[in-house]
């Protein structure tokens, strides 16, 4: 199996790019590098490519290796034929490459095990005999031993039956047939333990769907749903056609004398050894594809969360609402400092709401804040109503903005919200955090597993460790898209740089408080543990703003600086130009220049001459700056306030497989069903919105009793 060929078709890239990709991540080079900065050798794959590349060749090489280690366990116990070998390099997934292994796999003591050891090998045999006229009883008689526990010829046969079953599960070709037949005809059942009783999964109680149209939302509830030992469930596969195909490919009609008893075997291996077995593959592979299904929409949510613009230049009061231990505040300047923290307790049960107004009056016009972040957990919903009213009685020019808190509370009890705020309490730190995270949601929400932001579902049925892997790609590619201000970043921020280890961005905060603001990108490699191929990997997403080489601001790479100010030269611009913003006229001088040419004289390709002038053009721009900002509010709006008919502007919190959740201002998420996203046909909701989006709704229902809010978006713009 050639893999370079096989990704290529996979992906539908040439195999130039495939060997290139390879050859690239063999050398150390991250995802985020390669998607940047190896744009000539890739032909501009983006990182989305490149991060599947890069799982199905660590996929495809973990199969090689067990394809090896296969051939030489079945090359050691003298058995591999050249005809076996063929198949076995030819399998092209790890099921298949088992299936052919399983007749050779060292087994625990089995029943055909036991009837081999009893010399039954040869009736087994016998029974496959086409011959006409043949006695299967008077042959079984023969093997009639009490001292081997074989008292009588039924006995016997039934034995050598066992080794015939075990020979049908065992076989590759059969288990193929079995598993796709099953896979396309089977059916789930689902029944409740107890039909009396409540729960949220009353719907699965009596429920059956084919296997092959069972999306993976429905996969995972029903998992969850056995799990929690609510439902029972079954796999109902189409047994009599996979019999009858059993019987035709062992030949039962060619056997006239001992075709009973083949039959027998072959219903035995269905329903003993291949039924249950093909049943927990199947179960295993549609909770696989479920989870990969659940943690690309998860993935796609949690970089529309962390991509959010923020909102620069703004003081913000965050306000972490509670109830018994009153709410906690905290007011940071626009750049994020902490400048002072208060305690107030307007909800029950000390309902202090007039002292709370006058710390809130004494904050705000203290330190002009300008906006106030507040959680949406716990006591939000009272925490609303009291600054909504706060704000119409003081007249003070500052708004509030619903924040998703998800993860807060996880940041303020961890070692890292301890180091960040030695001083403050768990209710402390996650005001902070909640006013941080309106601030600049990518740099606070770094700091939190992102299996804790609150944009998946089912994420916690999921396998952990795969799901932290695809989600630590996620943040990787935000961060390595925005840029990080290598002078201000946090440690948790620079370890999802490409090529910085968690140690060396400790390293490298620690470093900057020894010796102060970095000048230029170079000071990283007087870094400890720091090197050269880190640099490499590092240097063109590390931006230093006021330093003494001002192409560190952009996210050029120092390997392309020479280019770089060739190219400002040769159009009249200096490198001060830079930070001036003059540099924003660039392609208005390039209008008559061949790109092609242009490359050449400068010795770099195309693809790296493009984003160096869009770089050069917008020095340290922010991919974020063109996204929707929050929904700013002044009122409040109440559950019972809502009527049918009514339109209204909304935040996406959540996409899932059959519809996106709507912050519409009323503590109460409204779901937009699938069918009510879009006036055109869509597969996903992810093809009509995104977390984040501001988008217009109009509410279809409200059930005030279950706090249910049906919305739709169809014919609205």
């Amino acid at each position: 199996m050639n893999i370079t060929d096989l990704l290529s078709n996979e992906l539908q890239i040439k195999p130039w790019q495939a060997e290139a990709v390879i050859r690239l991540i063999d050398e150390g080079c991250t995802i985020p590098f390669i998607a940047r900065y190896r744009k000539e050798a890739t032909g501009a794959l983006n990182d989305e490519v490149l991060r599947t590349f890069d799982e199905r060749l660590r996929y495809l090489r973990n199969l090689d290796e067990r394809r090896e280690a296969i051939l030489k366990s079945i090359d050691e116990q003298g058995k591999l034929t050249p005809a076996l070998k063929k198949q076995i390099e030819a399998a092209e997934t790890m099921v298949a490459l088992e299936d052919l292994y399983r007749p050779y796999v060292k087994k625990r003591r089995t029943r055909a095990m036991i009837a081999r050891e009893k010399g039954l090998a040869p009736l087994a045999e016998f029974l496959l005999r086409t011959d006409a006229g043949l006695d299967a009883l008077a042959e079984a008689a023969r093997y009639v031993d009490p001292e081997k526990d074989i008292p009588d010829a039924k006995t016997a046969l039934q034995m050598a039956e066992d080794i015939l079953a075990e020979d049908i599960s065992d076989n590759a070709s059969y288990r193929g047939f079995i598993r796709r037949k099953t896979m396309a005809d089977g059916t789930i059942v689902s029944e409740a333990k107890d039909k009396k009783a409540e729960s949220v999964y009353e719907n699965y109680y009596e429920y059956e769907e084919k296997l092959d149209k069972l999306p993976g939302h429905r996969i995972l509830a029903l998992n969850r749903g056995e799990k929690e030992k609510i439902l029972t469930l079954k796999v109902k596969a189409p047994a009599e056609d996979i019999v009858t195909y059993l019987d035709l490919k062992t030949g039962v009609k060619k056997h006239p004398s001992t075709g009973t008893y083949i039959h027998e075997a072959a219903a035995d291996a269905y329903k003993r050894l291949i039924a249950p077995s093909i049943e927990n593959e199947l179960r295993s592979a549609l909770t696989k594809n479920a989870e990969e299904a659940a943690i690309t929409v998860f993935g796609k949510n949690l970089t529309q969360l962390l991509m959010q613009p923020p909102v620069a230049g703004k003081t913000v009061l965050g306000w972490d609402p509670a109830f018994r231990t009153g709410c906690k505040l905290c007011v940071v300047d626009p750049t994020g400092k902490v400048l002072d923290t208060a305690v107030i307790y307007p909800t029950a049960p000390q309902n202090k709401v007039a002292e709370a107004k006058k710390v809130l009056t004494k904050l705000i016009e203290k330190y002009h804040v300008d906006i106030i972040s507040v959680g949406n957990g716990t006591a939000s919903r009272e925490s609303e109503a009291i600054i909504a009213d706060f704000i119409r009685e003081s007249g003070l020019p500052v708004t509030y903005v619903i924040v998703n808190e998800a993860g807060a509370s996880v940041y303020s009890a961890s070692k890292q919200g301890a180091e960040e705020f030695p001083a403050f309490d768990v209710g402390q730190r996650s005001s902070a955090s909640i006013a941080r995270r309106l601030q600049d949601p990518l740099a606070e929400l770094v700091k939190i597993d992102p299996k804790s932001i609150g944009v998946g579902q089912y994420q916690h049925d999921m396998n952990e460790a795969r799901l932290t892997e695809a989600l630590t790609g996620v943040v990787e590619n935000c961060v390595n898209r925005v840029g990080v201000d290598l002078n201000t970043a946090s440690a948790s921020l620079l370890g999802y740089v490409s090529g910085i280890s968690k140690t060396v961005a400790g390293n490298i905060v620690k470093y900057r408080e020894a010796n102060g603001r970095f000048r230029d990108r170079r000071e990283l490699l007087k870094v400890p543990k720091l090197g050269p191929k880190a640099f490499e990997q590092s240097a063109g997403f590390l931006r230093i703003r006021g330093g003494s080489e001002p192409l560190d601001m952009t996210g050029v790479h120092p390997e392309s600086y020479e280019a770089a100010r060739k190219l400002l030269k040769g159009l009249g611009f200096s490198e001060a130009d830079l930070a001036s913003g003059k540099t924003a006229k660039i392609r208005e001088r390039l209008k008559t220049i061949s790109e092609k040419e242009l490359s050449e004289t400068l010795g770099v390709g195309e693809y790296t001459l493009r984003d160096i002038i869009a770089d050069l053009e917008k020095p340290g721009r922010d991919p974020r700056e063109n996204a929707a900002g929050p929904i700013l509010r002044k009122d409040v709006m109440e559950l019972t306030d809502l009527k049918p008919g009514m339109i209204l502007k909304g935040t996406v919190r959540n996409v899932i497989d059959f519809g996106a959740f709507v912050d519409i201002g009323v503590h109460q998420d409204g779901l937009v069903h699938i069918s009510e996203l879009s006036d055109r046909f869509i597969k996903h909701p992810l093809d009509a919105v995104s977390v984040g989006d501001i988008v217009t709704v109009k509410v279809l229902g409200v059930d005030v009793k279950k706090k249910r809010i049906s919305l739709t978006m169809k014919g609205l713009k």
